[in-house]
């Protein structure tokens, strides 16, 4: 399985995918921002993107940060480059209101891509997402911290989850009673461009992972890498970095350019059960002359590249590596 971080569709993200769409079958089509990345997400089993934003069904009134809203197209350049399935619940996910969600949510569903995190009505909420990978069952769940402000409708609490225990723990119980193998949980929080996590991260991971309950954490939202360890025996990633967006040192902080793209592998069998056994790294670097996803490991090997091109990529890697290594589990390269 493997996993990336936020995809913030930026104004100037947008303006871009305009601009492919000139000579496209798409409006505005992304596909080119993924297209370097592709080749290791066709290779998974399951390859899941955080979709912080809500998209749109007619491509009128889009726009980005604070309040966005993608081109109803960004679904369709996902699932090209081999993305099955998207975490959905963030602190952007009622930036368009409840009529957001339900759009969302349809435009995914005309793709075919998977989605965890927001729900249309109180039944699909009670119902976990569950992957069939060949007979091993992946269930995604997904959780934010916030909603920047917005308030869910008294009579519509169940549009995105937000973080509790409780709920998170219960969801994936629900998962298990349906089947799950493997339980995974996608959820945003920490402090925006901080590496370290923080003591609300610390606290809750010791939580979720204290209850036998989740198999793996991926966390996201602060729009840097943050390190990976384990936490009473369970993998957590605190933080993938963003995938694509239009955040640099210039409006940000250093590492916002920066990506990971995390392999996890299971082992086991429906006798003695599954579980995660190994993780591994791909760091990533957004090219905002163009808005490519650049797949680091895989650039660095040309030997062509050019000099300057080429010290850039590679502190990117290195700050990467060394933001995942910070807690002291070294775990390797991505092949």
């Amino acid at each position: 399985m493997v996993f990336t971080g936020d995809v913030l569709s930026h104004t100037p993200v947008i303006g871009q995918a305009l601009r492919y769409g000139n000579d496209s079958d798409l409006s505005y089509d992304y596909r080119p921002m993924f297209a370097r990345l592709a080749p290791r997400l066709q290779r998974s089993d399951l390859a899941i993107c955080v979709l912080e934003t809500p998209v749109s069904s007619d491509n009128i009134g889009l726009d980005g940060y604070p309040t966005f809203e993608a081109p109803r197209e960004l679904p369709d350049a996902l699932v090209h480059a081999g993305y099955d399935g998207c975490s959905t619940a963030s602190n952007h996910s009622m930036d368009r209101g409840p009529s957001g969600v339900v759009v969302t949510l349809d435009q995914m569903d005309r793709v075919g891509l998977g989605h965890a995190g927001m729900a249309r009505s109180a039944t699909e909420a009670a119902s976990p997402r569950i992957y069939d990978l060949d007979g091993l069952a992946v269930a995604h769940l997904s959780y934010s911290y916030s909603l920047n402000g917005f308030r869910l409708p008294e009579d519509e609490p169940w549009l995105v989850n937000l973080n509790d225990v409780d709920a998170i723990i219960a969801e994936a119980e629900r998962a298990r009673q349906s089947g799950a193998d493997i339980v995974v949980l996608s959820i945003q929080w920490g402090n925006e461009y901080q590496r370290d996590p923080s003591d609300e991260q610390l606290s809750l991971a010791q939580a979720l992972t204290g209850s036998g309950s989740v198999d793996v954490i991926m966390g996201n939202h602060v729009h840097v890498v943050q390190p990976v360890t384990t936490m009473n025996g369970v993998p957590v990633v605190y933080g993938l970095g963003n995938s694509l967006s239009n955040q640099s040192d210039n409006c940000c902080r250093t590492g916002t350019q920066d990506g990971v793209l995390v392999e996890a592998t299971v082992q086991g069998n429906s006798a003695m059960g599954f579980r995660v056994t190994a993780l591994a790294f791909a760091p990533t670097w957004v090219d905002r002359s163009d808005y490519t996803v650049i797949d680091l490991l895989t650039a660095l090997e040309d030997p062509d590249l050019d000099p300057g091109v080429r010290a850039i990529y590679q502190a990117s890697l290195d700050r990467t590596t060394e933001a995942v290594h910070s807690l002291g589990w070294e775990i390797p390269l991505a092949g």
